[in-house]
C-alpha cells in the first residue's frame, strides 16, 4: 500500500461503477480493511471455525443442491447477466460451498478465518494483500484492455476479461474476474500479510442487516490475530454512485 494511502482513505475512494448497479441494482459491498495483522499457522480455534462452516454446509446441502440455494441461485443469474455460463466458471460461493462439504483447506489462520465466514453466512467474501494495491478497490465492467496477472500450467502469464465482464481493479489492473470468480496473484494473501482488504458481495435475497452480519463475525475473528489490530469498514451500495 502507497506510504501516503491509509486503509480507510483507500476505502472512502472505493467505487461500485454505475454501469454494474444498472445490472444489478440490488448489489452492495461491503469493504473491510485490517491492519496489524500477525501471521501465523491454522490453530485449534480456526479449526473449530472451519469444523463448524463445514457442518453448516453439510446441513445446508441436504435439502437441496448447491445451485438451488438462495444466494448461489442469486450469483448464477448475475453471471448470466454479464455474459458468463455460470456451469463452466462458478461464482465463489458456489465453489466453495461444494468444496466445504467434504472438507476445507487448512492453510494459514487469516485464511481458515475468512474461509469460514464464507461459508457460515453464505456470502462471497474476498480477501487481498492491501499493501499490494495501487489505488482504491472498484468494481467495474471491463474494456476488455485491463491487465490479470494469473498463472497456466504453473507459469505466470496475463490475461484480459471479456469486454463487460464485471471485474474489480485498481490502477495497475484487474485484481478479481468475474465479480468473485478468481483473484489475481499480484494482491492474493500468502503466508505473511500484515494488512488486508476484504470483499463481502450481495445480492437479493441477502439483506444488508445480514451483510453487515458477516462481517462483523469476520472483525471478531480477525481482532485475536494481533495485539494492535485496526478494522475500518465502509458499505457501498446503489445510493453511493461515484
Amino acid at each position: 500500500m502507497p506510504k501516503t494511502a491509509h486503509p480507510q482513505q483507500l476505502l472512502d475512494a472505493g467505487y461500485i461503477d454505475p454501469a454494474v448497479l444498472e445490472l444489478r441494482p440490488d448489489y452492495q459491498a461491503l469493504l473491510l480493511a485490517v491492519d496489524g495483522l500477525v501471521p501465523g499457522a491454522s490453530n485449534d480455534a480456526s479449526e473449530a471455525l472451519l469444523q463448524k462452516a463445514e457442518a453448516s454446509a453439510r446441513l445446508a446441502l441436504q435439502e437441496q443442491k448447491v445451485e438451488a440455494l438462495p444466494h448461489v441461485a442469486a450469483w448464477r443469474t448475475a453471471y448470466q447477466g454479464f455474459g458468463a455460463k455460470p456451469n463452466r466458471t462458478r461464482n465463489s460461493l458456489e465453489a466453495l460451498l461444494r468444496r466445504a462439504a467434504t472438507g476445507l483447506p487448512r492453510v494459514n489462520r487469516l485464511t481458515d478465518i475468512y474461509n469460514a465466514i464464507y461459508v457460515l453466512h453464505q456470502i462471497p467474501l474476498g480477501g487481498e494483500d492491501l499493501s499490494n494495491y495501487s489505488g482504491p478497490p472498484r468494481l467495474i465492467r471491463a474494456t476488455g484492455e485491463e491487465p490479470f496477472d494469473t498463472a497456466a500450467n504453473g507459469e505466470a502469464v496475463v490475461e484480459y476479461p471479456e469486454p463487460g465482464e464485471v471485474i474489480w481493479c485498481d490502477d495497475l489492473g484487474v485484481t478479481c474476474r468475474r465479480w468473485n470468480w478468481r483473484q489475481g496473484r499480484r494482491t492474493q494473501l500468502r503466508d505473511e500479510p500484515t494488512t488486508a482488504l476484504f470483499i463481502l458481495d450481495a445480492l437479493d435475497p441477502v439483506t444488508t442487516d445480514a451483510l453487515r452480519a458477516a462481517a462483523e463475525d469476520l472483525a471478531t475473528h480477525l481482532s485475536q490475530l494481533g495485539p494492535d489490530i485496526t478494522i475500518t469498514n465502509r458499505l457501498i451500495d446503489k445510493t453511493i454512485l461515484p
